[in-house]
């Protein structure tokens, strides 16, 4: 990046060039910021962009994008889960990575056992973009199962690993209404002061606030940016939706799911829809629903299936020698292409199945069994007492090979102990679904009293909405909460 005054003469008009249309004047100011980011001679620069749903965040991303390509200034993509990369991808014109697979890899430890580490960074003068932000959190990284590595965080890991590369810097790109990551009260990836303090970045923001005139006649950003609005004022109770005149976004009563499912898998496919729910619980409900009333399977698990994945696991991509990074990671979308054998061991059901990621279509299907039971957990994975006791009953096996260390090498490498942790991926949960987007969403709103409409909890709405790009269906959603009778 250390190029000359000169050279970046210009690239403000530039910038603002790539625009199909007028930019707000937000979008202006953050252009002006950008030129200023770009070209400055401050350390480790950081430029963080927040940006309300419909506020053509998106837009200026990519147009940022363009104008560093047309100077030479290569550009990183990242994003935190491959829903919210191949999203980043498709905007933006360019490949994106998981932050996860970009920043480790896997190497071997002094015993001899692959250990998970942070890759070098080999870029000069890179600018690394990270869409979805407000998902990145400060616990630790993709590997804090026990044993595999103990990491610092993952916004930690991202930062060293962006300025251990040669005069790099790193745009962070969010929406702060957002649900934070799982157990934090904020954003720490998006908090100017956190990233001032706690990791000595230059850092400017800017947020970008005003909705694009070509997105006000959208019935989901304008419900979005009315919860929004009162996330911002910090009020409870419940807020004032509209569902007319809009033509996409409908109230939808309980009886009418499975008609209205059967349309929306014919109009986008099954990957085009989904069902957004507040419980793991619920969640398995409309997933066994689906699974047998529209797509009329009869076993418990099938070539055609989708499923999510909700444990990391590194074990069944190891064989694959030309991967840096071996995470399946908890997030990842796969389609079973084949079931191989069923099993019944330890006293639980397992599979083995031929697999494809659906988001990273680079990524080879991969042979892997599967733990059947997760599937109908209501916890989000198997709770560390069933590990424990899996993890037990499988040493008992090899307890022929007399030495602890050796009983524990064997467990690790047993495929019963390693099989994928996974559910049915038609329902989930928001904290899953965010950084994806889907043609068409079902908001599932569970059940509900005024006093439990906090800010937590309009945040979490806020962020359902957002994942439909055109049709939002509100499920046996209260009177309550729109302004109009339905």
């Amino acid at each position: 990046m250390h190029m000359s005054v000169s050279h970046w003469s210009g690239f403000e008009e530039r910038l603002l060039g790539q625009f199909p249309h007028t930019p707000t004047a937000g979008q202006q100011r953050l252009m002006h910021a950008v030129s200023r980011f770009a070209s400055s001679a401050q350390p480790r620069c950081a430029l963080v962009i927040r940006g309300y749903a419909g506020t053509g965040k998106t837009t200026s991303v990519g147009a940022v994008v363009r104008a560093l390509g047309e100077v030479g200034v290569p550009v990183v993509l990242l994003a935190p889960t491959g829903r919210a990369a191949k999203v980043l991808s498709d905007y933006a014109g360019l490949p994106a990575s998981t932050i996860h697979r970009h920043i480790y890899h896997q190497t071997r430890g002094r015993d001899g056992w692959p250990v998970t580490a942070l890759a070098p960074n080999l870029r000069q003068g890179a600018v690394f973009i990270v869409d979805e932000a407000s998902m990145i959190g400060e616990d630790a990284g993709p590997a804090s199962d026990a044993g595999a590595f103990q990491y610092r965080s993952l916004l930690e890991d991202l930062l060293s690993f962006v300025f251990n590369g040669e005069d790099c810097r790193i745009i962070l790109v969010g929406d702060d209404a957002q649900l934070p990551p799982v157990g934090s009260p904020l954003s720490p990836a998006l908090d100017e002061d956190v990233l001032r303090d706690g990791f000595g970045l230059t850092v400017a923001t800017l947020k970008l606030t005003e909705v694009v005139r070509q997105e006000l006649d959208s019935g989901i950003l304008w419900n979005a940016h009315q919860l929004r609005l009162q996330i911002d004022a910090g009020t409870s109770g419940f807020p004032a939706l509209q569902t007319r005149p809009f033509p996409d976004i409908h109230p939808l009563a309980g009886n009418d799911l499975q008609e209205l499912l059967e349309t929306l898998h014919g109009r986008y496919g099954e990957d085009g829809v989904v069902v957004i729910t507040r419980s793991n619980k619920r969640a398995n409900l409309f997933n066994q629903q689906i699974r047998h009333r529209i797509l009329w399977q009869e076993e418990d698990f099938n070539a055609g299936d989708r499923l999510m994945v909700v444990k990391n696991n590194y074990h069944w991509l190891a064989t694959q020698t030309s991967l840096a990074n071996t995470l399946i990671a908890n997030g990842d979308t796969l389609e079973v292409r084949r079931v191989r054998k069923r099993m019944v061991l330890y006293g639980q059901e397992f599979v083995d199945a031929e697999l494809a990621f659906t988001d990273l279509p680079d990524l080879p299907p991969f042979e892997a069994r599967v733990h059947l039971s997760v599937l109908h957990l209501e916890q989000p994975s198997l709770p560390a007492a069933q590990m424990q006791a899996l993890y037990d009953a499988v040493a008992e096996d090899h307890s022929h090979l007399g030495d602890k260390r050796r009983i524990h090498k064997a467990v690790k490498e047993d495929p019963t102990y390693q099989a994928l942790q996974v559910k049915f991926a038609w329902a989930i949960t928001c904290h899953k679904a965010q950084g994806g987007q889907w043609p068409a969403v079902i908001v599932d709103a569970g059940y509900l009293t005024e006093e439990m409409l906090n800010t937590e909890l309009l945040r979490w709405f806020y962020t359902a909405f957002t994942r439909a790009q055109r049709e939002l269906y509100l499920l046996n959603f209260p009177e309550a909460f729109f302004q109009e009778p339905q």
